[in-house]
């Protein structure tokens, strides 16, 4: 071989590339690939990361939307966040119920018949009420009221007597029984004079004596000190001993409240002497009274 063809041998050997082992030098083209390779990494798991989070969110969310109360219950609680409030905060106290009104406005032993007949602009009254129909034993009792059409309240009550054959409708004269009914009290007197207070129109006269005795023969001594016209068969506006009786002499008349002899009457009405005092000092013309009379439920 000649000496050109070997050295140009070595040459090729000389310019080989170099076997594994040896170090190695990376091109800048290399690098960029690799940090291009690196970042892509990272990109898609910060963004596997974010879809993870996300949907942790929405579960969470979905967990707080379902466990809010009912429709039903919201509105129960707005109810309540809502009602008006007392000076407290707290719920203002339910206003208690109103009681049935009484359908006899405060009386006993009557009727509604009865009570519609009593006038409503009447604010003072002395109810009656007789034991039978046929019995001369009664209760009296005052009653008032603070205004027109308003309930009654009772006030004192004293035993009574009525005619001794007890009370009509249709009563007439000598036949020994109290006339039933509403009627007015407008005017009084007596052979006393007017108790202090006294406000009806009052008679003071000695013909306030009553003569003779009673239905048992009893002594009717004081039973006229002191009267109140009952306006049955009468002139309203008179004296009590006014002897006109517009509806005729046939249903009789002169029947009063009076003082109680310890008897039946002939068709007045008696009570004990301090209760005549009492109603005298009661009774204003202003308040209309009436004086309401029967047996037990008429």
């Amino acid at each position: 071989m000649s000496k050109h063809r070997r050295a140009r041998s070595r040459t090729l050997r000389t310019s080989r590339t170099p076997r594994a082992g040896r170090a190695r030098t990376s091109s800048p083209t290399s690098r960029r690939v690799a940090l291009a390779a690196t970042f892509g990494l990272l990109t898609f798991a910060a963004g596997w990361v974010y879809a993870l989070d996300e949907n942790a969110v929405g579960s969470a969310a979905q967990a707080r939307a379902d466990s809010r109360p009912p429709a039903a219950d919201r509105a129960a609680r707005d109810a309540r966040r809502d009602a008006p409030k007392d000076a407290s905060g707290g719920a203002p106290e339910k206003a208690p119920e109103a009681a049935p009104r009484d359908p006899l406005q405060g009386l006993t032993g009557i009727s509604a018949q009865t009570l519609a007949k009593i006038p409503a602009e009447s604010r003072q009254l002395i109810l009656v009420i007789g034991r039978a129909g046929d019995s001369s034993q009664s209760t009296a009792a005052l009653y008032t009221r603070p205004a027109a059409g308003a309930d009654w309240v009772r006030g004192e009550s004293w035993p009574a007597r009525n005619g001794a054959k007890g009370w009509s409708t249709e009563r007439t004269y000598g036949d020994l029984t109290s006339p039933q009914g509403v009627f007015a009290l407008t005017d009084a007197g007596g052979l006393l004079p007017p108790p202090p207070g006294t406000r009806l129109p009052y008679d003071k006269d000695r013909a306030f004596v009553a003569t003779g005795r009673g239905v048992n023969g009893e002594s009717l001594a004081g039973s006229f000190d002191y009267v109140v016209a009952i306006d049955f068969n009468r002139r309203p506006g008179n004296s009590p001993l006014d002897p006109v009786k517009p509806e005729g002499e046939g249903k009789g008349g002169n029947i009063w409240l009076h003082v109680d002899h310890d008897g039946p009457s002939q068709g007045c009405v008696g009570i004990p002497k301090q209760a005549m005092k009492k109603v005298l000092e009661t009774l204003d013309p202003a308040a209309e009274p009436v004086i309401v009379m029967g047996p037990e439920g008429f």
